[in-house]
């Protein structure tokens, strides 16, 4: 159990390719939402849950804060998640990863590195939104948003991405190759965004769609 550590869940989609709030779709007997909580909780002391719409996951019954810039996705997140921590290092993952695994998340914490940031590449892609990301960030994070906020207000300037890659590709991040980790298994990463993401995570542990 890690003290030092608090475990951040993002949960701030729109699921507008699903159609509905996949943080509510259930996996046996428990939603995505609640496998990820309980993921976390095994692991960290405090867990904490980012999500604009707080009265939806009260059952829940963890801390809640919203984002500080609305509509700005996951960096947005990312950034309430440090500003409201109390420590400096930090888990994240998004709310819609319920394959995620502990010796995944064990072996990004404890993977010593000088870099702000350690995450996975996985099944050919950088994992950005299952890592280790410590508080020291908030001040370049502020500086992506705040720069595509006045982006916004002066629409004749050529836009920026306002994403977590931008933040991973500015403050320089620890990229771990999962293929080389003997425990890893494919589709860990795996995340839920359309209904044949769902039936295949289903199918991955064991249960038949309903």
């Amino acid at each position: 159990m890690y003290k030092n550590i608090t475990g951040i869940i993002l949960s701030g989609g729109k699921s507008s390719r699903m159609g509905v709030n996949k943080s509510f779709m259930k996996l046996g007997d428990y939603t995505v939402i609640e496998r990820v909580v309980k993921l976390m909780q095994s692991l960290f002391t405090e867990v904490i849950l980012i999500t604009n719409t707080p009265d939806e996951y009260k059952f829940l019954n963890i801390p809640m804060y919203e984002d500080l810039y609305k509509h700005k996705g996951p960096i947005a997140g990312i950034h309430s998640g440090l500003l409201n921590s109390k420590t400096e290092n930090n888990f994240i993952i998004s709310c819609d990863i319920p394959l995620m695994t502990h010796q995944i998340i064990k072996y990004l914490i404890d993977f010593e590195t000088e870099h702000p940031i350690t995450v996975c590449r996985a099944d050919g892609f950088i994992q950005q939104l299952a890592g280790k990301y410590s508080k020291s960030l908030l001040s370049k994070i502020e500086s992506i948003l705040e720069t595509n906020e006045d982006e916004v207000r002066n629409p004749n300037q050529k836009k920026r991405k306002c994403n977590v890659l931008s933040l991973l590709d500015l403050v320089g991040a620890e990229i771990v190759e999962a293929k080389n980790l003997d425990f890893y298994k494919d589709g860990t990463f795996l995340n839920m965004n359309r209904q044949e993401d769902y039936d295949l995570i289903l199918e991955k542990i064991n249960l038949s769609p309903k």
